[in-house]
């Protein structure tokens, strides 16, 4: 989470602390020189990782301190084959069939003989299949890794590294088009899909790949199988050439404009956003009226310099009213997105509830708010997509942009470039907490949109708890459950800690 107070500076002495020296891995007789062995440092730690080596280079190992196209051993602890070949994904490994991708356990037989020993079945992170290349036809992804794979995405972690973009893509259309269409029940069966494929560290190349796996129903496992024979989906492409479609995308992308609105200036005949402009009879909301204004600078992406820019200024706002006041920036900018549609901070006052309207006032004086709602809150409810009832401003705020240096341009140069807008619309949504309702808070606005509802899904339906922005509650025990951090959250619901960057269903 972000203070206001300027950050500790890590010392030069930590940072540089057990960086090896290019002349460790020579400075022992190497014994075994057809094993080369790297060991992982995710879930061990540097220290640890350290002692391996040195431990490993004494007994006469030859043990790489980077990932080298010479490792024939890669050694990892307490991470599954998944994780690993993920993790290799992520270092631009394509092929992992030169590894043999062993738990610690081999490491530590190996130092206890003082010598190599047989990289037994036992030792092996994928027990039923030699290790090979994910897009090579000879893989067949065992049964039992399939039926591990969780109906649930927050049992799952899913990365920015998406291996199956084509399907997800079209799932994704499908999922939008049954939301227009207000049909949840369909546009839930294509965001599941989604979820579960953005989360196999594999691109799947044929039926088989998904045999076994859940949330994969008729509708889902028929465009993936054009997908796969014909290269597209024709039930995509009908789809994305509706008339109706085309019109609520344009509609939906204007702030303030949802599915109900979108659904009456289409039975009204109108059909783009430029025929809603021109239509002097229609009654537009501010928020609406603010869309169509900036909607050009609305609609474009919005960078994470961009958002760290508003970051600053959202932060600098609050600090002159509540210097102890906490503000995160969340949503897809905290799951390591580099670009998104808008902003969204969660602000927090360890101090009187009474601040919360000092502030509010502060931020709507400060940053030209558009809108503003406030609902103190009540019980969880006991929807599985309820948000909550915090106090919320949604706002438009100018982002001034540098200019080019026009010094030595002409005067009539000049003239043109002063006419040129040098700031951006951007819209941010600062979300105002209790300090004690700050753990849930952080965890609903992090997203994502399906990562959360799963996580409400399987409070309700695994753990018979309520969940919600606000607050678990227990209903066997009838209580509410505490929590200063989302790991205790993620405690209290017995679920293994996911990492913000490893939201991303």
């Amino acid at each position: 989470m972000d203070r206001f107070k300027a950050p500790a500076v890590i010392s030069q002495r930590k940072r540089t602390k057990g960086l090896d020296s290019p002349k460790l891995s020579c400075s022992y007789e190497i014994k075994f020189s057809n094993f080369v062995i790297f060991i992982m440092q995710r879930k061990m730690g540097m220290t640890r990782r350290m002692f391996l080596m040195e431990l490993g280079r004494r007994k006469g190992f030859r043990v790489e301190s980077e990932l080298s196209d010479s490792v024939t051993h890669i050694v990892a602890e307490n991470n599954s084959y998944l994780e690993v070949l993920d993790w290799l994904k992520g270092q631009a490994v394509g092929d992992s069939s030169r590894f043999e991708l062993l738990d610690i356990s081999w490491f530590t037989a190996c130092m206890e003989a003082g010598r190599p020993v047989d990289s037994e079945l036992k030792y092996r992170l994928m027990e039923q299949c030699q290790s090979l290349p994910l897009n090579t036809p000879e893989l067949e992804m065992p049964a039992t890794i399939a039926t591990k794979v969780s109906p649930y995405s927050c049992q799952r972690k899913t990365t920015l590294n998406n291996y199956n973009k084509k399907f997800t893509d079209a799932f994704e259309v499908m999922a939008e088009n049954y939301e227009f269409k207000e049909n949840e029940i369909f546009c839930l069966e294509f965001l599941r899909a989604a979820s579960l494929l953005k989360s196999l560290p594999f691109p799947v190349s044929r039926m088989k790949d998904i045999q076994g796996l859940p949330c994969v129903g008729d509708q889902v496992r028929d465009i993936i199988e054009e997908i796969i024979e014909e290269g597209e989906s024709s039930r995509v492409k009908e789809v994305l050439n509706d008339e109706r479609y085309k019109a609520f995308k344009q509609f939906t992308s204007v702030f303030g404009v949802g599915v109900k609105t979108s659904e009456k200036w289409y039975r009204m005949g109108l059909r783009t956003v430029e025929e809603v402009k021109a239509d002097k009879t229609l009654k537009l909301s501010k928020m609406q009226k603010a869309g169509f204004l900036y909607y050009e600078d609305l609609v474009s992406c919005v960078s994470k310099a961009e958002a760290d820019a508003v970051s600053l200024i959202v932060k600098n706002t609050v600090c002159t009213f509540l210097p102890d006041a906490l503000v995160t920036i969340t949503g897809g900018f905290r799951r390591g997105k580099k670009i998104g549609h808008d902003i969204d901070f969660l602000i927090t006052n360890p101090g009187p509830r009474e601040d919360d309207e000092l502030l509010h006032k502060g931020l709507l004086l400060y940053c030209d708010i558009i809108e503003s709602t406030f609902v103190k809150e009540q019980l969880p409810s006991r929807k599985v997509d309820a948000m909550d009832h915090f106090q919320k401003c949604f706002a438009i705020l100018k982002l001034y942009q540098p200019r080019v240096d026009n010094s030595t341009c002409n005067m009539s140069k000049k003239l043109e470039m002063a006419e040129v807008k040098d700031w951006k619309a951007i819209r941010v949504d600062l979300v105002i907490t209790p300090f004690e309702q700050y753990a849930y808070a952080l965890l609903g606005w992090t997203g994502s949109r399906q990562f959360g509802r799963d996580l409400r899904r399987y409070a309700s339906h695994e753990r018979k708890m309520i969940l919600d922005n606000h607050a678990l509650y227990d209903r066997r025990k009838r209580i509410f459950l505490k929590a200063g951090s989302e790991e205790e959250i993620f405690a209290h619901l017995g679920l293994d800690y996911v990492e913000p960057w490893e939201r991303n269903a």
